[in-house]
């Protein structure tokens, strides 16, 4: 279907900004990482060590007062039972503590929280151990994450929160490793590396344990890698199993019999050269009773399924929820979400189990709104498929087939072969990994949905490279960015409840942006839910009211999660701005809004508390650009290049989403040092490498003089703006 030019111009950009026209990343990582040197010595907590075990969690309620794993309990509903905190008081609720991590960067961890203690996560995969009532700094561990791993990491250098189990706390390290450390005061007690170090692996996920095996993912699938999960033993580290989620090479041989049958559903090409994807990266699901761990699996490596298995098929087990035993790793059942997955829509959002009556009967459920926009529900037993309804549009496909289950795709827009489409989910999915809940006093789930669009088109270039190999079509840049500020209007965000038996939706709260925040719900009839726009909110369960909300001066990703200490209910939310949206999609459109620091922290509300944070930093003052002397052609020449290597962390069109510099600001300092920072690595430690195998001067120089090129619009566009003001 052909796009007018000017459409073709805005979402050329919109592509580039939002992580495909790529080559090598190149993030810069803040200066704040400074901050974040050795430990000093411990101190150890005055509370009874972390003796959590299986029986514990699966007997949480028991002692509703503690959040003992990642969704709280093995189901991942995130549902609290605690109503201190309730409809009737919740206007009441006010900071009682907060705590500043080391670095400014994205927070997206689940505190776990255990006999008064807090154990939370950082950016770079810092541990950090709060004393649950004051947040007094117990001790803290830092892993040492090499800078260069920033640059592996497809969005932000993240993570997603610890796993504790018998008096030890688990982490894995955005360089690949799992670390057990000792609960009492931070000590190593073990390391392993989970990855291979001479491929792009990364971890942002938060580890499980599931009778006294710790289980872990990774990421990577952008730049090129194999997914698997493996587990080991708590207690020593030793390797038990490894659960690989894509075929390897087919004239080896393949390590189970499914590997097998799954590289029947790859047709055609060499995906196992191009790494072919398929990364755990986030949920898993454990239900105690059926002895069944659930893992969700990511999208393919590369993106395009023309390029990775160009005779087409299912490429199994890409997009796929898959259930195996936890003792051995042992398949037992999969369900595809995505077949032939083209667009990025992994499987690896969050899976909640639950008992629901559907037609009369009482099933067994695991239920997930994964990035294509379809709301599963499946028996968890047999992986027998119930029912899938679209919880926001899609165009990409029309339904899912009652019958076969399979989503049915819309074959204008699903396959992008031959031109341009502008697909709906977006890459960055209807959901993503910001947790949802189940409350099953309403018997409703609450999504951090996104209506978000997207153009794909296929790079009949591609070829594997060091960096990002998604074989979307490289495309460079325009300046209309009016244009593409328009097409960016049309993406939003919305709080979700969605009656997962009827499948269909109970009420909804819409948002300007997409990427809020993950949910929480209680038994005092709340749902929870942070939001970019710098607030945390709650809203009544059964009707969606707001009913109370607070200034968090940064934008929420994370979910919030409740606790008790001494009688008192606490809720708790990481604060902290990163992520894909926050590097690659910038401030498009939004000068009236000037760039400001993000500062991250852990926030900790009570009732009748009277806390306050400190004030904002102030929005950075706009310094004088240097005067712009270059040749139309070769600021033409930057802008291409510059969304080649730099829109991804630094915004499209120079507009910085708030996480990474803001390039437009630059200091005069900066500005004599670009050549030594982009083509000679001045940055490299900090994850901004050095571009000079990629570039050569004058093309470094080009970018140079796109950037004071949009520094001078935004000169005028200030301007505009302080006149109309006044």
């Amino acid at each position: 279907m052909n796009k007018s030019v000017g459409f073709r111009r805005a979402v050329f950009t919109m592509s580039a900004v939002f992580l495909l026209a790529l080559v090598t990343s190149g993030c810069e990582a803040e200066k704040e990482k400074s901050k974040a040197k050795e430990s000093p010595a411990p101190i150890v907590a005055n509370t009874k060590v972390a003796d959590v075990d299986g029986d514990r969690i699966i007997n949480a309620d028991s002692e509703a007062g503690s959040w003992l794993s990642h969704g709280r309990t093995y189901d991942e509903q995130r549902f609290s039972p605690l109503d201190q905190i309730n409809t009737d008081s919740v206007e009441k609720l006010g900071l009682a503590w907060y705590f500043d991590t080391d670095v400014d960067r994205g927070l997206e961890a689940s505190p776990i929280v255990v006999d008064g203690v807090i154990y939370t996560t950082g950016a770079w995969s810092m541990v950090y151990a709060l004393d649950a009532r004051s947040g007094e700094l117990l001790w803290k561990y830092y892993p040492k994450v090499p800078g260069m791993s920033g640059f592996e990491a497809c969005c932000g250098v993240v993570n997603r929160g610890v796993a504790v189990w018998k008096g030890r706390v688990y982490v894995g390290t955005l360089d690949g490793r799992l670390v057990a450390l000792n609960a009492e005061n931070g000590k190593v007690a073990w390391e392993v590396r989970t990855t291979p170090s001479d491929k792009p692996y990364t971890i942002t996920g938060a580890p499980r344990i599931v009778k006294g095996k710790v289980i872990i993912g990774n990421g990577g699938a952008e730049m090129g890698v194999r997914g698997y999960f493996t587990a080991y033993a708590a207690d020593t580290g030793k390797q038990l199993w490894r659960f690989y989620t894509v075929p390897g090479n087919p004239e080896l041989a393949f390590e189970s019999p499914e590997l097998e049958m799954a590289a029947k559903t790859w047709k055609g090409g060499e995906w196992w050269k191009l790494g072919g994807g398929g990364t755990a990266w986030d949920s898993m699901a454990y239900d105690p009773q059926l002895d069944l761990l659930y893992v969700g699996v990511g999208n393919g490596s590369p993106w395009v399924r023309h390029i990775r298995s160009p005779g087409g098929g299912d490429n199994l087990f890409l997009s796929s929820i898959v259930a195996v035993r936890p003792d051995t790793g042992e398949y037992v059942w999969h369900y595809q979400t995505t077949p032939g997955d083209n667009w990025d829509f992994t499987a690896t959002q969050h899976m909640i189990l639950a008992d629901l009556e559907i037609k009369g009967k009482v099933r067994k459920v695991i239920m997930q709104a994964p990035k294509n926009g379809f709301f599963y529900v499946l028996d968890r037993e047999t992986g027998e498929f119930i029912s899938a309804e679209n919880y926001v549009p899609t165009n990409w496909a029309t339904h899912v087939d009652a019958s076969t289950g399979r989503p049915v795709e819309n074959p204008q827009i699903a396959d992008y072969a031959e031109d341009l489409q502008l697909v709906t989910p977006a890459p960055v999915g209807g959901h993503n990994w910001h947790p949802m809940a189940f409350n099953p006093q309403t018997g409703l789930v609450y999504i951090p949905a996104n209506e978000v669009y997207f153009p794909f088109g296929i790079n009949s270039k591609f070829k594997l490279i060091k960096g990002w190999n998604i074989g979307v079509q490289e495309l460079a840049g325009s300046e209309d960015l009016e244009e593409l500020a328009m097409i960016q209007a049309g993406n939003k965000g919305r709080l979700l409840a969605w009656n997962p038996v009827t499948q269909t939706e109970a009420w909804r709260v819409e948002y300007n942006d997409p990427g809020n925040g993950g949910v929480l719900t209680t038994a005092g009839n709340l749902v929870f839910q942070g939001t970019i726009d710098g607030h945390l909110k709650a809203y009544s369960a059964d009707t969606g009211e707001l009913l109370w909300q607070v200034e968090t001066n940064t934008p929420v990703m994370a979910p919030p999660v409740t606790y008790s200490v001494d009688g008192q209910q606490y809720l708790a939310v990481m604060a902290g701005w990163g992520g894909s949206i926050s590097l690659s999609w910038g401030d498009i459109g939004k000068s009236d809004r000037p760039t400001i620091k993000y500062e991250s922290r852990l926030q900790v509300f009570k009732l009748g508390g009277n806390a306050t944070l400190p004030t904002p930093f102030p929005a950075r003052a706009f310094p004088e650009p240097p005067p712009l002397v270059a040749s139309t052609e070769l600021v033409d020449s930057g802008r291409d290049l510059y969304h080649a290597y730099c829109g991804v962390c630094h915004g499209g069109g120079a507009a910085g989403g708030g996480t990474l510099p803001d390039l437009r600001y630059m200091s005069e300092e900066t500005h004599q040092q670009f050549m030594g920072i982009v083509y000679g690595g001045a940055y490299q430690e900090r994850g901004m490498i050095g571009f000079h195998e990629q570039m050569d001067m004058r093309e470094v120089e080009s970018i140079h003089a796109f950037i004071i090129k949009r520094a001078h619009d935004l000169k005028s566009e200030l301007a505009q703006i302080k006149s109309h003001k006044q």
